[in-house]
């Protein structure tokens, strides 16, 4: 069965004073105008549940105007439990708290994951390559709380080597030294996240061929260190790093910043042998996107062995009918789904009779 939302409560979060949302266990759609808060709802539940924000905002910007602190908390049930995730939110930081008990951001998604899908994801082929590259770090940070760590010991282990890099004359030997701490850490991440991609990949490819009446979608991981690295040891990795830092030594110190790494890696799409970002249509593009927050979900079962929260915030006034209709049909399999309108007429009568509606223009 696994845990399902039940109630969110939010205070001075965002344009709330004091609001309180409850949630069927399939299907609840907040509906009304826009800015009366409904994203802001979608905000709070993914930081309760995947401990981050899409918005990435800072403490300061999640409180109310007229309040100095704000405190939001989602209450979960399931499987004969009650579980209380709460994060109180001052000027400076946030505190997360599971049960009472003091916890770590990175530790939210254990409880609960949750898959988001905004409007902005539709733009997600064509973007640019950092993009794709979140996409895939923001599900593994959820994934697995040491994803998160590898991806922070590398964002430090570079900004400490662009550093160097920026420096009149740096030091050769320290330069040395910080490749090496480079090359072990985005060795790590690499390899963690070449093994989350590829279990992806297997799932996207299949679903896209479903809602796209047999397209045959491929999905690849471009490495800016080459080719043929999935089978390579994380030691094997960090050499074939360092010998990439080595042969662009020249262009990094002339740039200023490292040029190849895990930070500069693309995923590349392809429908039917083209490149679905220079030559697929729109409706291939949101097709592509569709299977990827579809196979997200799908894996998310598959690693936690219970179904995780979906969020769709006002997407569905950017899709076609057709489009519409994979996803709700996808709703349909036992997902508890919280989606957000401003217009009730995109669902049928069938589909608003099995779901919960909230107003949010009151």
């Amino acid at each position: 069965m696994g845990l399902f939302a039940r109630q969110l409560l939010m205070r001075n979060f965002r344009s709330f004073s004091d609001r309180t949302v409850d949630f069927d266990d399939a299907t609840t759609i907040l509906v009304g105008r826009n800015a009366t808060g409904k994203t802001n709802t979608i905000e709070a539940l993914q930081m309760l549940t995947a401990g981050y924000s899409f918005r990435r905002p800072t403490p300061g910007q999640l409180i109310n105007d007229k309040s100095d602190e704000a405190r939001i908390t989602l209450c979960l049930e399931g499987d004969g439990r009650i579980v209380d995730m709460t994060c109180d939110i001052s000027s400076g930081k946030r505190r997360y708290n599971r049960n009472g008990k003091r916890c770590q951001a990175t530790e939210m998604p254990g409880t609960l994951m949750s898959i988001l899908f905004c409007p902005d994801d539709l733009a997600l082929v064509k973007r640019g390559a950092s993009y794709r590259r979140d996409e895939i770090d923001d599900f593994g940070r959820q994934a697995n709380a040491g994803y998160s760590k590898v991806l922070a010991a590398y964002a430090r282990a570079l900004e400490q080597r662009n550093r160097l890099l920026k420096e009149e004359g740096p030091d050769l030997a320290l330069l040395d030294a910080w490749d090496k701490s480079v090359a072990v850490g985005g060795a790590t991440l690499l390899r963690a996240r070449m093994r989350l991609f590829s279990r992806l990949t297997k799932k996207i490819s299949d679903v896209y061929r479903q809602i796209s009446g047999g397209e045959v979608l491929k999905c690849s991981y471009e490495s800016s260190l080459g080719d043929n690295l999935t089978q390579l040891s994380r030691d094997e990795l960090a050499d074939v790093f360092v010998g990439s830092l080595l042969e662009t030594r020249d262009v990094d110190l002339r740039r200023q910043q490292t040029t190849v790494g895990p930070h500069r890696d693309d995923i590349i799409f392809e429908i039917d042998g083209h490149d679905a970002r220079v030559f697929g249509s729109q409706g291939q593009q949101r097709s592509v996107v569709l299977a990827l927050k579809m196979s997200e979900v799908l894996l998310a079962a598959e690693i936690l062995g219970e179904q995780p929260l979906l969020l769709l915030d006002d997407v569905m006034s950017e899709l076609d009918e057709e489009h519409r209709e994979s996803v709700l049909s996808f709703v349909y399999q036992g997902i508890q789904t919280v989606i957000t309108t401003t217009n009730l007429g995109y669902f049928s009568k069938e589909f608003l009779g099995r779901s919960k509606v909230v107003s949010f223009d009151a």
